[in-house]
């Protein structure tokens, strides 16, 4: 599943690819990834004829502002707001730069053409993804809710080590459960929870009320130094992601723990050890982290 990382990979990529082109139509394949609005129609109809000016990351949500074309005599040099279109990829979606006449992948949900010359294209095995229009003037969250849910970013101000503790205090379950959840830290999933419990030497399974505050610092600077590793990759492949261009991310061939169970530990030589927790694989070092 794509995480802040792989999302942020994609948000660069599209930055560098997609700005200032104009959409021309749109083809929606799988009507449920539209999550609003509720006609299919209306979300092609509505993205047809807005200019792309920037894609943002909120956690693992994209968000593209959008703008309409300028009147012929525009009355200031700004293009009036043409509401945003959302992105989530869930579990296996991509977003696609390609040209037009490249053959159609089986799993295509949406196509978004730009003229004769580009298009993006949302691919999703799984179908759990979603798109979202939302008109000018409307809040962002009030359309797409998950927005309102999430903790802070990472990468933001508010992630303070007060901030991390003050989440973590009161949690009496493991601290791998409670760094999956995105009410306490925004765009983390599995893979980076489980590298940045080994960079801080945290086993898994620790209480979140067994936390020490001398613990938590190391674990903010883990979460944002993993983080910061991972897109400097590219990402992690390990199954579906791929950036905007169709490559693969690089960062598993350098993972501490992740996907690493029965191989030695890069630090110490122990055997990395694999548990579940919450339903969800935890890797770890028996010997790094107590």
């Amino acid at each position: 599943m794509p995480e802040l990382p792989e999302v942020e990979t994609v948000r660069r990529g599209l930055n560098q690819l997609t700005l200032n082109w104009q959409i021309t139509g749109g083809d929606v394949l799988l009507n449920r990834t539209i999550a609003h609005p509720f006609s299919v129609d209306e979300f092609v109809n509505a993205i047809a004829g807005k200019t792309i000016i920037n894609w943002q990351r909120r956690g693992k949500y994209l968000l593209c502002e959008l703008s309409q074309p300028l009147p012929a005599s525009p009355a200031s040099s700004s293009s009036p707001s043409g509401g945003w279109l959302g992105v989530h990829l869930r579990m296996t979606g991509q977003l696609l730069w390609v040209k037009p006449d490249e053959p159609l992948h089986k799993h295509t949900r949406v196509r978004i053409f730009f003229g004769d010359e580009q298009e993006l294209r949302f691919v999703d095995q799984r179908t759990f993804g979603q798109m979202w229009w939302v008109q000018p003037g409307v809040a962002v969250e009030s359309v797409m809710t998950g927005l309102g849910k999430l903790a802070a970013d990472p990468f933001s101000p508010e992630f303070t080590v007060e901030y991390l503790a003050d989440k973590l205090h009161n949690r009496r379950r493991p601290i791998k459960t409670a760094l999956l959840d995105q009410s306490v830290v925004a765009g983390l999933g599995n893979i980076y929870a489980d590298e940045a419990l080994f960079k801080s030497g945290i086993l898994p399974q620790t209480l979140c009320t067994d936390l020490k505050l001398k613990q938590i610092e190391p674990l903010r600077t883990a979460i944002i130094q993993v983080l910061e590793t991972s897109i400097a990759a590219g990402g992690t492949t390990f199954s579906n992601f791929l950036n905007v261009k169709g490559i693969n991310g690089n960062y598993g061939g350098v993972a501490w723990v992740y996907n690493r169970t029965g191989e030695p530990c890069r630090v110490c030589g122990e055997v990395i050890q694999r548990i579940k927790l919450g339903g969800r694989s935890s890797h770890f070092c028996p010997q790094c982290q107590h």
